[in-house]
């Protein structure tokens, strides 16, 4: 597992002594010599999506068709699920579960399970493109997917049965994630628009006014209270990340701009006691950003 990149450009220009919080909820210090450290890579070719599984365990899909489980602590692979036939596209898990998701260029999602068998414990076939967007409900029991085919599809993950299948002309999906203790979906895509999805009949429940470039990624608050879209651009046009209302008035809160290529993800950090609400943005301009939330600073 590699933890370096942009993060790695930005600690090289730090002159300061900065927190560190150990996994353990322990805090040490580190300085501009404590870099972050290197393990083994967990993939032979580009890791294209990562996600956290457990408090002390990520999961991570790559270019080289696998999926992996490794250790945020000493870097080992725990794990290596092996059965897409193309690029593995998106990794998802229902936080604290044992269930990983993953989606993939051969137009399907698979489901494996973290103590079970090494070969997929599901399988969910039926998009006709790649599949480019994957959320699981917080109690893993369904699934939602969404693809450059203009569909999003509602599964089982027990049975693998399709509950719903819903196709909008030009939605070619970017990114999907589920709002926490709620049946919404959040689902940004190529058309510019950011849609909230009612999971349980599979219908647009609020379309986000459009963007003036494709939107390529998505995120929700803890709190369900608000989501992130962000936007591809170039030369300093577009490339901003846009904070959107989920409760009341349902618009647009502030945008985040300052990058000069595509914002790549969004993110809203944890927080804590003494931290106010931040999110962070990567780009194409080999930068990661961190906003303060409500002022649309950058920390």
């Amino acid at each position: 597992l590699l933890i370096a990149g942009a993060m790695g450009k930005l600690q090289s220009k730090i002159s300061f002594h900065t927190t560190k919080y150990r996994a353990d909820g322990s805090v040490g210090q580190t300085g501009p010599a404590g870099a972050s450290q290197q393990h083994s890579p967990a993939h032979t070719d580009a890791v294209t999506s990562v996600a956290a599984l457990k408090p002390d365990l990520c999961v991570s899909g790559g270019r080289d068709k696998s999926v992996a489980v490794c250790s945020w602590r000493s870097g080992a692979a725990l794990r290596r699920f092996i059965g897409h036939e193309r690029e593995v596209t998106k990794v998802t898990s229902a936080l604290d579960s044992n269930r990983v998701f993953s989606a993939s260029r051969d137009k399907t999602v698979m489901m494996w399970e973290l103590h079970g068998a090494l070969g997929p414990s599901q399988h969910f076939p039926g998009h006709d493109l790649v599949v480019t967007g994957l959320a699981v409900s917080p109690d893993a029991s369904q699934l939602c997917t969404g693809s450059r085919d203009n569909t999003v599809c509602k599964w089982d993950t027990e049975t693998g049965e399709c509950l719903g299948r819903a196709a909008i002309s030009r939605n070619l999906v970017t990114h999907l994630c589920w709002v926490p203790g709620e049946p919404y979906v959040i689902q940004t895509s190529e058309d510019k628009t950011t849609r909230v999805w009612d999971s349980r009949e599979l219908q647009v429940a609020h379309t986000f006014p459009a963007k003036q470039h494709i939107q390529t990624c998505c995120d929700v608050s803890p709190d369900g209270r608000y989501c992130l879209s962000s936007s591809s651009g170039s030369a300093g046009h577009g490339a901003e990340a846009t904070l959107w209302d989920l409760r009341q008035t349902r618009g647009r809160v502030c945008e985040y701009k300052g990058h000069f290529q595509t914002t790549t993800s969004c993110v809203f950090l944890p927080r804590g006691p003494a931290l106010a609400p931040s999110i962070a943005t990567s780009s194409s301009d080999s930068t990661v950003k961190v906003w303060d939330q409500d002022t649309a600073g950058k920390g």
